[in-house]
């Protein structure tokens, strides 16, 4: 079982922020296998579940907020009787420019506050994690107000290919392993 969740805060408030890019790949993920979000008892999520690419997976959206996500993504994992070897975690990056997107074995939470939630709910940071970049506020901005933001209309194209290349980047891993995602991804 695969357990593959993009992180983001629910809400149409949020829906298209950069610190939703999370709940994009997933939902590209969703949109290409034909499948649909559902509400899963006791797991605080939305899930899309099916075989796909050759393997059970679920694909979760978290209902509570960002830097909660930590017990949503504990449930998801009990719930679906796997252990962190088998969690990818989609997320934004501010340290990595719009458009880029790398693949990590393992890693702290680089300050992000959804990934520190689900570092301190495991217990451990070796999990997958598939970091979306959505590059940071003009000098001075405040980063608050700049993840919560949406894009703007000049980089709509590029976050569209970005969200596609996560994606794929979640598919190599499923298919061919996190190295050789890594290689094909990061490069």
């Amino acid at each position: 079982m695969q357990v593959v969740v993009g992180l983001g805060n629910p809400g149409r408030r949020y829906s298209n922020t950069r610190h939703n890019i999370g709940f994009a790949v997933v939902e590209r993920l969703a949109e290409q296998w034909g499948k649909r979000f559902r509400r899963k008892w006791g797991t605080q999520s939305l899930v899309a579940s099916g075989v796909l690419e050759g393997r059970p997976v679920w694909l979760c959206k978290p209902t509570c907020f960002m830097n909660r996500s930590g017990g949503a993504v504990r449930a998801l994992l009990r719930k679906a009787g796997a252990g962190p070897e088998a969690l990818v975690v989609v997320v934004d990056d501010a340290d990595l420019p719009v458009g880029r997107v790398r693949v990590r074995p393992r890693g702290g939470s680089g300050g992000h506050n959804g990934l520190k939630s689900v570092i301190a709910a495991l217990g451990t940071e070796d999990f997958i994690r598939v970091r979306v970049g959505i590059g940071r506020p003009v000098a001075g901005g405040d980063m608050v107000e700049y993840v919560l933001s949406g894009f703007r209309p000049e980089e709509r194209e590029q976050v569209d290919e970005v969200v596609g290349l996560a994606a794929e980047a979640v598919k190599r891993i499923m298919t061919e392993g996190v190295e050789s995602a890594m290689n094909r991804i990061n490069g």
